[in-house]
């Protein structure tokens, strides 16, 4: 982003974002409330927030979440904590928590954002058909809100909505990396502690059992010294990594840090918990002086993850020798085939390694899948598996062009080693995080890895279900009479494995 020297051109712009107000623009796509029976809540800091153009507010945010390079999250994804300033802002930080949604889905994602233009008792929630952005009318649960509206201290205020930016910013987001997007739209008015467990409490009741998004909007620290934010800011971070809500209650309470959201990320942190996670994460830090270059008045921004944490798959025995080893294999193998060399002779630095193991190659590059293939059962020595299924991943998956030489620096190589196959009865046996998924039925077969499941917030049985596509069957395939095995794998990759010092020398 280009860097603004002039502290008056980032106040006006800050205040355009308190104050813009609904006008006559309507969401592309989209239908006014005047004249319908559809009743859609307009964009309202269009233009002022975000482009309030369709074509430049597409540009924005790929650009915005293409930039972003998010730590991995191993495990289900449960929340997010994200702010809510402009996109010239905070956008970037943004982009690092929903950059974590590409390829993942979910029933409905919920939303939490504080007022910033009244004040009221309780929490508001927006219960008619949708909200609007230059994208599209993004539609909203009924089903949740009305659950909801049953609750105490929830209901529905126009005047909380109307205005509102906290909640509004987050959907182009929301829009370009989820796929059937539904939301509860809810604004807070009261961010007592009080008021947050009553509202963790019933968001829990209404969305158990569902594949749920939690999503709080906030800021941070206001108008002081970049050095003085930083401080303030880092009590905030330091709350959510130890994932304590109640100690992040205590900090604003007694001012030892501030959040214009410190009820949402309350909110989401408790019911995310009730809703099984273990973990939160910050993702990225930064405030407005990053941005401006102006360090003597700015606005804090924090993008975080909450999620389950779980281990994916088991440990097989392999040491760090082997698995430096193995990887090394794989790298040196794609190397010799994409320069028209013979593939290197490998010896083995352990006779675990010259054991027949079932073993899959899987390379990304920027994140995204680039090539994986590998045998189901131990057919040759396990080097040789991982040499002869790192050259097919990179040249014969044909989902994809073969790797180009030029590229194969941008690509990261993982390896599953995998247990032999069991023929199971009983569905419920199988344990996402730990098992991997092979499907047969008449001639189609098809194979999920342990880590798939995980990395796509899979519960049981959308895991089952995406096997069966896999292997060219429909969802329920499982259901009626398909065999079901199952697997784990010990699975390791470069970025584990090599230190940062010796990343350089992965050949």
């Amino acid at each position: 982003m280009n860097r603004l020297g002039r502290s008056s051109i980032f106040a006006l712009a800050i205040f355009s974002m308190v104050f813009a107000c609904s006008g006559s623009q309507t969401s592309e796509g989209g239908t006014s409330k005047m004249g319908s029976s559809i009743k859609v809540r307009e964009p309202a800091v269009a233009g002022a927030f975000y482009p309030g153009i369709k074509s430049s507010l597409q540009r924005t945010v790929k650009q915005l979440l293409d930039e972003a390079k998010p730590a991995e999250i191993k495990g289900r994804l449960v929340g997010l904590i994200s702010p809510h300033a402009g996109y010239m802002y905070s956008g970037g930080v943004a982009a690092y928590g929903y950059k974590l949604l590409e390829g993942r889905s979910y029933d409905v994602v919920v939303i939490v954002a504080p007022s910033h233009h009244t004040y009221f008792k309780g929490s508001s929630i927006y219960p008619q058909d949708g909200y609007g952005t230059p994208l599209g009318i993004v539609e909203i649960d009924t089903t949740i809100t009305g659950a909801l509206l049953k609750e105490d201290s929830i209901d529905f205020r126009p005047e909380a909505h109307l205005r509102e930016h906290s909640l509004e910013v987050q959907l182009p987001f929301l829009q370009m990396t989820l796929k059937d997007l539904k939301i509860v739209p809810i604004v807070m008015g009261d961010q007592s502690l009080e008021n947050c467990k009553r509202l963790a409490e019933a968001i829990v009741k209404v969305v158990k059992g569902r594949n749920v998004l939690l999503v709080a909007s906030s800021d941070l620290s206001h108008f002081h010294t970049y050095e003085e934010a930083v401080r303030l800011d880092g009590v905030v971070l330091d709350d959510i990594e130890k994932f304590d809500p109640q100690s992040l209650a205590s900090d604003l309470e007694a001012r030892r840090c501030e959040a214009c959201g410190g009820g949402p990320m309350i909110t989401v942190m408790l019911a995310a918990h009730a809703l099984g996670a273990t973990k939160a994460k910050v993702l990225k830090y930064a405030n407005s002086g990053d941005v401006t270059g102006d360090r003597s008045n700015v606005v804090g921004y924090v993008s975080a993850a909450i999620y389950v944490e779980e281990e994916v798959g088991v440990d097989l025995g392999l040491r760090q020798a082997e698995k430096e080893q193995l990887l090394r294999i794989a790298r040196q193998s794609i190397e010799a085939k994409l320069e028209g060399k013979p593939i290197p002779q490998f010896e083995p630095v352990s006779d675990l390694l010259k054991k027949k193991m079932g073993a899959f190659v899987t390379l990304t590059k920027r994140g995204q899948l680039r090539g994986c293939i590998g045998y189901i059962r131990g057919v040759e020595p396990l080097y040789l598996t991982v040499s002869r299924m790192a050259i097919a991943a990179a040249t014969e998956d044909i989902r994809f062009p073969p790797v180009r030489r030029e590229e194969l620096d941008e690509i990261s190589i993982e390896i599953s080693v995998l247990t032999p196959l069991k023929l199971i009865d009983d569905p419920s046996e199988i344990q996402v995080g730990r098992d991997g998924i092979y499907i047969e039925k008449g001639y189609n077969h098809g194979l999920l890895l342990p880590q798939v499941a995980t990395e796509q917030g899979w519960n049981r049985e959308e895991f089952l279900d995406h096997t069966c596509m896999k292997a060219g069957l429909p969802p329920g395939c499982w259901r009626e009479g398909a065999k079901i095995y199952t697997f784990s794998a010990q699975i390791f990759n470069e970025e584990e494995v090599f230190s940062k010092e010796s990343q350089g020398d992965k050949g």
